[in-house]
């Protein structure tokens, strides 16, 4: 059977790459599709991350039937902060056939080679700061919000390749109506007079946006392949967020009138659009507003929390830390939500790990990141 390699090249082609996965996980009842209105607007030429990337689609067609896809991209503020010749693939979806992974792979290569890349990274689905790793570790669970999804096979097709795990990340799960600890509360009590908490405040929305950001590019700045947000995207996330989330589900730590940590949670949409097989037409849409706005999921996902480095080794920064976990656990109570995904954590994130693993949180999920030398075919 004729395997062709079709590059996205059009907005007719960049739906059909949208919806390969539907029959790859057409028997997965732990896969959520993904709402197809909202990967058209990641994948618009007009989302800010396009303003510091350079990236191509690919969809794998046998006898003109999407059997596969990947992407691969070079990020210039990735060059301009690591001076490193790496570039990326990511969305790499595919039939259980290790000739139709080679010859995505290989075509993704080629074009990185092409430009120059000397080493391949993924998936990074498009940058750093969106979703990232392959899912290795807990497949019979459907993901959280902006949580990848994969087939166990995937893996193996990825490894036979000759690509090599760099990086792991992991995703805690946990009660938000968890039993703290007396250690724990006593500390965050003993600091309550240094920190002061306080919820977003919509009515100096801007303001608030550039303290979050400020504080997620400093507090983030030392991981693993960091590449700050620019004012552009996090705009545009933050429009996303304010969309859906309560204003008392993001908080900012204050020390001496000055925003040093935050934390967000997220209700877990997936929940919500489960089964709208990623249409919001023609009444999908009625659905998931009744499901936001009347009653929020009962999972809840922290994907952006950060506080400043120059707290990150002493008590303080971990009271700031334990303070914003405590505060968001019990408004996402009020508001129905009683688990909660905190997503990714670098699996040497040995701080992290131990607070999360303090107030009973457990390893739900994990997630790989593999790398490859391109060298020179």
């Amino acid at each position: 059977m004729t395997l062709e390699i079709v590059p996205v090249t059009n907005k007719r082609l960049l739906k059909a790459f949208i919806k390969v996965p539907w029959p790859i996980y057409k028997d997965d009842g732990a896969w959520r599709p993904p709402l197809v209105v909202e990967r058209l607007m990641a994948f618009s030429p007009k989302s800010p991350v396009f303003d510091h990337l350079d990236w191509q689609a690919w969809i794998a067609r046998r006898n003109g039937r999407p059997v596969g896809r990947i992407t691969a991209q070079v990020d210039a503020l990735h060059q301009a902060q690591h001076g490193e010749g790496t570039g990326f693939f990511g969305l790499i979806e595919g039939e259980d056939d290790q000739d139709l992974f080679d010859a995505l792979f290989e075509t993704a290569e080629d074009w990185l080679r092409h430009r120059g890349m000397q080493r391949i990274i993924g998936p990074i689905n498009l940058n750093i700061n969106q979703e990232i790793g392959l899912l290795t570790e807990g497949y019979d669970t459907p993901p959280y919000i902006m949580m990848g999804h994969a087939r166990p096979y995937y893996c193996q097709r990825i490894e036979a390749l000759g690509y090599q795990p760099c990086q792991r990340m992991l995703a805690y799960e946990a009660a938000t109506d968890y039993p703290e600890p007396r250690a724990i509360a006593l500390q965050r009590k003993r600091l309550a007079r240094r920190i002061r908490l306080r919820p977003f405040d919509r009515s100096q929305k801007s303001a608030d946006l550039e303290r979050l950001r400020s504080i997620f590019n400093d507090a983030w700045s030392g991981n693993w392949g960091f590449v700050p947000f620019t004012e552009r995207e996090f705009k545009a996330l933050g429009r996303l967020l304010l969309m859906v989330v309560p204003n008392d589900l993001i908080w900012l730590a204050e020390i001496d009138s000055e925003a040093v940590g935050f934390i967000v949670m997220l209700p877990n949409i997936n929940e919500a659009t489960a089964d709208l097989n990623g249409r919001l037409l023609p009444w999908g849409w009625l659905k998931l507003l009744w499901r936001l706005k009347v009653k929020l999921p009962a999972s809840g996902r922290v994907p952006l929390m950060g506080v400043r480095r120059h707290l990150h080794e002493g008590p303080l920064g971990a009271g700031v830390a334990m303070s914003l976990i405590h505060k968001t656990g019990k408004a996402g109570l009020r508001h129905g939500i009683l688990t909660s995904e905190t997503s990714w954590i670098l699996e040497d994130n040995s701080g992290m790990r131990a607070i999360m693993e303090r107030i009973g949180g457990a390893v739900s999920k994990r997630y790989t990141v593999y790398e490859k030398s391109l060298g020179q075919r």
